[in-house]
């Protein structure tokens, strides 16, 4: 049976093209403006032409031209236009943010005559509340106008098992005579939805989470993938220790460690960088799973002395081992999270990062360091993309999966 042909428009350091990957698609070509991102790409998916380009310059012709492709012959089109300009956490949000614009030119080479059987778009939960709801309505209008049945839901990357609570809206469009779905969660997770949609949106209503009756998916899914369960096999580290290439110290603990360690035969990206000494006398006082109310007043920093007990709560924290990672952003700036070692007193390596975010050993990141930890953080989690591949493989391509050598279905299965 012949690959399905897939492409990755916005693809960053390429999760989703991970993820796609892993469940049986050939990536064809990739799209990515910034070129540490592209580099990091290309290394890691060589057999795929990546368009180092803004993709407003970008044209299906120029992508017929360099791939060989025609008209109808991609299966599925994949992208997640950059998310800052629809975050909760951006300094301002509004419909004429430029960034808030791209997914129309994602349209606009669908348009052009890339017309893929399916379209995935990815991005934040805050984009349902954008300008009210009228983005959304604005996104389904685009893809419609193009022949496309269009559906929509938040899903949770710990669901899928990825060590991390991480939420991302889901977009799913079709010209294929099948109903649209998502991918049902396999594993149970301790997490909460504070965004527009939490209910209505998500799967939080079938899974009891420990504070209802039993719900429809409680006695099928797996238990959720612990902090410990997916770094504790990576070799320790002070400040400023580590190298971007070394030997694993300790063998792997667990399937997932297994499976992230899985054709790797060298260690990379796991640097632990400087830490200030007021943060380091501030972590002192932190234990597994503490938080900056566990600090002494006096050593908090200036703004955080007037917040209340209830204000930023997962600053400054150490992650707890037996629980999942906040979400891993572009930065592991304790002043902004979770990501303080559960028991070396550092911040997080970008190993450690893309194993939270589900990378396995073998993807290397590159660029500087601070691009590095861009990177991963900007990326979709891969197990939760393969998630959905497998989903569409399934209910659009009637192809069945080959668990035996599947990472997602043998997570868990030890």
């Amino acid at each position: 049976m012949p690959d399905l042909i897939a492409a990755d428009f916005f693809a960053g350091a390429g999760g989703l093209s991970l993820g796609f990957g892993q469940a049986g698609y050939r990536m064809v070509f990739a799209n990515e403006l910034w070129p540490e991102y592209a580099t990091t790409y290309q290394q890691n998916h060589q057999d795929t032409t990546v368009f180092q380009s803004d993709i407003k310059q970008l044209t299906a012709k120029d992508i017929f031209r360099a791939t060989g492709l025609t008209r109808n012959d991609l299966d599925i089109l994949i992208g997640g236009p950059p998310c800052q300009g629809f975050s909760i956490n951006a300094p301002t949000r509004n419909i004429e943010d430029d960034r808030n614009q791209l997914f129309r030119h994602y349209g606009r080479l669908v348009l052009e005559g890339l017309r893929p059987k399916v379209v995935v778009m990815e991005n934040v939960p805050g984009l349902l509340s954008l300008d009210h709801g009228q983005f959304v309505k604005d996104i389904y209008r685009l893809f419609e106008s193009a022949g496309y049945r269009m559906q929509h839901m938040v899903l949770c990357a710990a669901h899928y098992g990825v060590p991390q609570e991480r939420w991302r809206l889901f977009f799913i469009g079709t010209i294929l005579d099948r109903e649209i779905s998502f991918p049902e969660p396999t594993h149970y997770a301790p997490v909460r939805a504070n965004f527009t949609g939490g209910r209505s949106l998500t799967w939080l209503p079938m899974i009891s989470n420990g504070t209802h009756a039993p719900s429809l998916f409680d006695q099928f899914l797996k238990p959720f993938t612990t902090v410990h369960d997916a770094i504790s096999d990576l070799p320790p580290l002070g400040i400023h220790e580590g190298a971007e290439e070394a030997k694993y110290t300790a063998t792997a603990r667990g399937e997932y460690q297994r499976l992230m360690r899985r054709d790797s035969r060298v260690l990379t990206n796991h640097v632990a960088g400087m830490l200030s000494p007021q943060n380091l006398r501030r972590l002192q006082h932190i234990p597994a799973g503490g938080s900056w109310r566990d600090i002494p007043h006096r050593l908090l920093p200036a703004g955080m002395q007037r917040a209340r007990r209830s204000d930023h709560t997962r600053r400054y924290g150490r992650l707890d081992p037996q629980g999942l990672s906040g979400t891993i952003l572009t930065k592991c700036d304790p002043h902004w999270g979770t990501f303080f070692h559960y028991e070396q007193d550092r911040t997080l390596t970008v190993r450690e990062a893309a194993r939270l975010q589900s990378f396995p050993d073998r993807y290397r990141f590159t660029g500087s360091r601070v691009s590095q930890y861009e990177q991963v953080g900007n990326a979709v989690p891969p197990l939760l993309a393969q998630a959905l591949a497998h989903h569409i493989n399934r209910t659009f391509f009637d192809r069945t999966d080959d668990v035996a050598d599947d990472l997602l279905t043998r997570l868990g299965a030890a």
